[in-house]
């Protein structure tokens, strides 16, 4: 299924809080129990590589990044975000807007992409390996997720473009 990918814009911000709120229902998809307002949601990801897949006039997916620190070394290293709606998941929506996130991620210098999954999340961790991502190793315990420890894989992208001098 094609879907129009395009950059995100405020006036999109309830349908994709909508599908993140979709996303955390499943309780395999963030340690988030509760979607942020825009401007909190809007100051902890990067002005740019905010993307949203349409279906025809239908919000159904979107992809984001996050900084991973606000050292300078780390500048070029960003951490992915991508989220389908149930009735929309496989059938190739997240790997559209993920191979658009990479293009956009190198268009402005980012050399380093990481995502964080949970184990359990077996389609996510497919979806990203697809996409050029290794895995990196299990951080085990990393976090609590309603009062229960929960392990995520690391996975890694290395650009072939940005960050080779």
């Amino acid at each position: 299924m094609e879907a129009e990918i395009r950059p995100a814009s405020v006036s999109d911000w309830e349908a994709m809080r909508t599908i993140y709120l979709d996303g955390i229902s499943t309780g395999q998809a963030t340690f988030e129990t509760l979607a942020p307002d825009w401007n909190r949601w809007d100051a902890s990801h990067l002005a740019f590589g905010r993307l949203v897949a349409m279906l025809g006039e239908t919000l159904v997916g979107w992809a984001a990044l996050s900084p991973v620190s606000t050292r300078l070394p780390y500048a070029g290293v960003a951490e992915v975000s991508v989220y389908v709606i149930a009735n929309h998941r496989g059938q190739g929506i997240g790997r559209q807007l993920l191979e658009r996130l990479i293009v956009e991620s190198e268009k402005n210098g980012i050399w380093m992409l990481q995502a964080s999954v949970f184990p359990e999340n077996t389609a996510s961790t497919s979806l990203h390996k697809l996409c050029g991502f290794r895995e990196v190793g299990v951080r085990e315990r990393i976090g609590k997720l309603l009062d229960e420890w929960r392990d995520t894989v690391l996975l890694e992208r290395r650009s072939k473009r940005v960050g080779w001098d």
